[in-house]
């Protein structure tokens, strides 16, 4: 799966990082000190690169503030429930995924996935629409996260959880209005945190598939939490509990 990303800084960061940049696109008749440290860092990689003239550069980038250089890279690639799984396994721990159900903000899924990376969470599970997807935004607000964490995509979430649950997965979904706090519930064992997107929360079919709802109990007039904020806590909740 590739895209393009734009901008001299977000193309430097790229070419340093882990993923794969397939080819490297630069402003025809510009060779300033800093497109100089790009193409170095291109060749670097043997990066194939092209000269365009600015309205090509524009029409790769979907804009004109391209800053001269467009970069067309690989994304992570799905993963699947065995990966996940498989994860956990290799591990020798008790499954922990998140499945969200859609997240719609990039800048949220890519916090959620930077704390799931964090607490050692083995894997993400997110639907195929009305979601937000693995895009340069979300690699990049995850610092990396997207990279390493096992996402799979799917079609129908609540089936999903289904088919999990009789491989032995209990789910814990987030709602304010749960009777428990989400440290009052075990998170030690085969578990699957459920987090709704933003504003609605979990989509009846979502939350009729859960064997426990928690909240996070609030203190001030406001009585939710940010998605990825609330999910780091569940996450480092679920950490603690398993002796870390």
């Amino acid at each position: 799966m590739s895209d393009y990303i734009y901008g001299r800084n977000p193309v430097l960061e790229w070419l340093h990082g882990p993923l794969r940049v397939k080819k490297l696109y630069v402003l025809r008749g510009i060779s300033d000190h800093f497109l100089q440290e790009i193409n170095a860092a291109a060749l670097k990689k043997s990066i194939p690169i092209s000269r365009l003239d600015r309205h090509e550069l524009g029409r790769l980038a979907g804009t004109e503030n391209h800053q001269g250089v467009v970069a067309q890279i690989e994304l992570p690639v799905d993963a699947t429930m065995d990966d996940i799984l498989q994860k956990a396994k290799e591990k020798d721990e008790p499954p922990l995924l998140a499945a969200l159900d859609c997240v719609q903000d990039p800048h949220n899924l890519g916090a959620i996935l930077r704390s799931a990376d964090g607490a050692g969470v083995h894997g993400v599970v997110i639907p195929r629409d009305k979601a937000a997807q693995i895009t340069p935004a979300v690699v990049k607000s995850s610092a990396g996260a997207a990279v390493h964490m096992p996402i799979a995509r799917v079609t129908n979430l609540a089936r999903t959880i289904d088919e999990l649950k009789e491989a032995g997965l209990w789910f814990v979904g987030t709602d304010h209005e749960a009777p428990r706090r989400f440290d009052q519930v075990d998170l030690k064992g085969p578990i699957g945190i459920v987090l709704g997107g933003e504003g609605k929360g979990l989509r009846r079919l979502v939350r009729e598939r859960c064997d426990f709802l928690v909240k996070i109990p609030m203190a001030g007039r406001i009585n939710s939490l940010n998605v990825s904020v609330a999910a780091a806590l569940l996450f480092f909740e679920a950490r603690r509990q398993r002796g870390w």
